[in-house]
This record gives C-alpha cells, sequence and structure tokens, in this order.
C-alpha cells in the first residue's frame, strides 16, 4: 500500500508539472506589455523575499501532499500491534468419579442429577467426570466450558436408557476382571490431575455402593491414601448410606481420610454441603498459555494524516493555487 502511495505521488506531481510547462508556455505566446527596468524591480529586496517566500510555500506544498500521500498508504496498510496476554484463571479443581457398575444402573441417573445440581452451585470451577467399573475411563478432562460438562452428563445419562448394543457409560469400562472395582476407579480419578506443581484446591465427588465385586489392584483405602498424598480431599455419595453399616463404614472412612466426607445420596442437604466444603478451600490462580493478541492501531496515524491534510488545505489557501 505505501509502495502505491508513493507511485500516486510521483503521478501526481509528474502531471503537475506537465501542466505547469503547458502553462508557463501559453503565457510566452501571449502578447504581453513590456516593462522597462525589470531588472532594477528584481532586484529589490522586498521582491526577492517574496518570490522566496513563494517558493518556500509551494515547496512545502509538495512537501505535505507527498508526506500526507505516504502517510495515506500507511493508514491503508492497517497498522497493527501485538500484545503478548497470559490469561489467569482462579478456580479450583473437581473431579467427578462415577461408578457404572451393574449395582449402581438403578441410581447412576439420579447421581447424575445430582452432578448436575453441583454444576450450578459452582462458578468458574474447572470439572472434569472419569466413570469406572472394571477398568476406568475419562469422559473429559478438567475444563471450566459449563455447556461442553453439561452436554457430556446428558449423553452419559442417557446411554442408561440402553437405546444401544453397546451403551456409552460401557466403552471401555469392561477391560479387566471382576467389577466394581472401586479403589482402582478412586485411585485412577486421583491421578486426572493436573498442574501437580501448583498448591490448587483439589477435590473427587465418589459416587458408589462399594460393592467390590472382584479384585481390584489397589484397596479403598490405599487409593484414598494416594489421593491425600497428593492434596485430593475425597467427598462420597453412597445410595445405600445406612443400609449395609459395615460397607458404609468403610466408604465414610476413606473420604474422611482424606479431609472429606461421606453423604447420603437422597439427604435433603447432600448438594449444598458438598459445595459448601469444596469451596471451604481458597480458589488460586491458574495461568493459562501465554498468547498473542494483534489488534489495528490506526488512530496516531489517522490523526498525523488529518492535521498534515489541514496544513496542505491551509497552505495551499495561503499561496491561492
Amino acid at each position: 500500500m505505501i509502495l502505491v502511495a508513493v507511485a500516486v505521488v510521483v503521478i501526481a506531481v509528474a502531471a503537475g508539472l506537465v501542466i505547469g510547462l503547458r502553462r508557463s508556455a501559453r503565457n510566452r505566446s501571449a502578447q504581453s506589455a513590456p516593462i522597462a527596468r525589470a531588472e532594477r524591480l528584481r532586484a529589490l529586496p522586498s521582491f526577492q523575499r517574496a518570490v522566496r517566500r513563494r517558493t518556500a510555500a509551494l515547496a512545502g506544498v509538495v512537501a505535505l501532499g507527498v508526506v500526507a500521500a505516504v502517510i495515506g498508504g500507511v493508514v491503508a496498510a492497517r497498522p497493527m500491534s501485538s500484545q503478548t496476554i497470559q490469561p489467569v484463571n482462579t478456580s479450583r479443581d473437581i473431579m467427578l468419579c462415577l461408578d457404572v457398575s451393574g449395582s449402581m444402573s438403578e441410581v447412576d441417573v439420579e447421581v447424575l442429577s445430582v452432578f448436575e445440581e453441583l454444576l450450578d452451585g459452582f462458578e468458574g470451577e474447572r470439572i472434569g467426570l472419569t466413570i469406572f467399573n472394571s477398568s476406568p475411563v475419562q469422559v473429559f478432562p478438567l475444563t471450566d466450558d459449563y455447556d461442553f460438562v453439561r452436554t457430556h452428563l446428558q449423553s452419559i445419562r442417557e446411554s442408561f436408557d440402553y437405546l444401544e448394543d453397546i451403551p456409552e457409560h460401557w466403552v471401555g469400562t469392561l477391560n479387566g476382571p471382576g467389577a466394581s472395582l472401586i479403589g482402582d476407579g478412586l485411585a485412577s480419578c486421583a491421578m486426572r490431575f493436573d498442574h501437580l506443581d501448583d498448591e490448587r484446591s483439589r477435590s473427587i465427588i465418589l459416587a458408589t455402593d462399594n460393592e467390590l465385586a472382584g479384585a481390584s489392584i489397589v484397596s479403598l483405602e490405599e487409593a484414598a491414601n494416594y489421593a491425600a498424598s497428593v492434596g485430593v480431599r475425597v467427598f462420597a455419595l453412597n445410595p445405600v448410606q445406612g443400609v449395609n453399616t459395615e460397607i458404609s463404614d468403610e466408604l465414610v472412612s476413606a473420604a474422611q481420610s482424606t479431609g472429606g466426607e461421606a453423604y447420603g445420596l437422597r439427604e435433603t442437604t447432600t448438594v449444598a454441603d458438598i459445595i459448601a466444603d469444596v469451596q471451604e478451600q481458597d480458589a488460586t490462580e491458574l495461568r493459562g498459555q501465554a498468547q498473542v493478541v494483534w489488534t489495528d492501531t490506526p488512530n496516531l496515524w489517522i490523526a498525523v494524516l488529518f492535521v498534515l491534510g489541514l496544513g496542505f488545505v491551509l497552505l495551499m489557501w495561503r499561496v491561492r493555487l
């Protein structure tokens, strides 16, 4: 664009010179009255000052026109400036951990509804979802895109209608012997957190009836100890809380050993209590990947072009061109 502006200036100057030469030729060919002793008039200091002022004014007109045209080219080229921005998200990390074994099939839809209620109570927290049976599967990693989270929670919930030969909650969760391997599922959820070098609030909301059917790699106690060692609190949702005291007590003990708590699924204060417990810990800053943002910055050049244009017009008027 700048080269185009320079070309326009060159063409304009050439056209002006041609027009000026033609006008001078016409003036020389026209009859004019001779002036006696004109050389004495030209020798007068006042006349010479007037000629110098006129020459300087004409040179100024040409210079302003050239500079204005070049600046106009710069404006047309859309000057831009860059700024490096590193987004900062102040939040907590929460991993939803869902047991999708056969013993939980009747209540998993209800659990997912509780998860959605929990989502309504959080603001800006990063949420992830891992499901497990004989093997764990991460449905989605930690994210603060709540529309994305709701879409996948709804998709998992609809898969319990068994409208497909292989429902979504079966995919990848039946790759090992046994079923409802709670220790393995909890350990897998505890390993899904990122930014391990940063001090952050990390919580797992574990929904299970703790009815183990098979030999897991790690026990529930070992998984809870690992979660506690990496600063993860476990909050358990038990649909059969109090029905089987031994199993329920084991789940309560595991959750409390991490600094968390266990709740009955159908207790009226469950959602509010979990939200309050999670928000007890301070949210911390999480710095995202640095991004370079480019923006148009023509304002200064436009102002310069306006000043030059105004000066060009005033100078043209002053020398009466």
